[in-house]
């Protein structure tokens, strides 16, 4: 069986863009506020799409017009960071979950 003891450097990366999140959100409140317009849209992004929701931030933070042209590549790259956060830490729990429960297939 092989082993994966990968997982401080695991653990870094997706709390990093969360940390840096939770960073800029005490750092700049009214920056937040005025991207957003209220509290649940950012909350939701910190807890299901923290490195999308980090691009947007900082892209939005940082350009003059609003987001366009190249930003939207780095978003869409953003997204497919957070898909595939997603996608291996569900790869990686494949076989935890214990027989005999609903999604659960027989070992042999």
């Amino acid at each position: 069986m092989r082993q994966n003891n990968a997982g401080c450097i695991t653990g870094f990366i997706t709390g990093f863009s969360r940390i840096m999140l939770l960073m800029f959100w005490i750092a700049r409140p009214n920056v937040m506020d005025a991207m957003f317009g209220g509290f649940l849209v950012p909350c939701l992004g910190f807890l299901f799409l923290p490195f999308t929701t980090l691009m947007y931030v900082l892209l939005q933070s940082s350009a003059v017009g609003g987001i366009s042209g190249l930003d939207w590549l780095w978003l869409f790259l953003a997204a497919l960071m957070d898909l595939a956060s997603l996608g291996g830490a569900a790869y990686s729990n494949r076989d935890r979950i214990p027989a005999g429960y609903p999604g659960s297939t027989p070992q042999g």
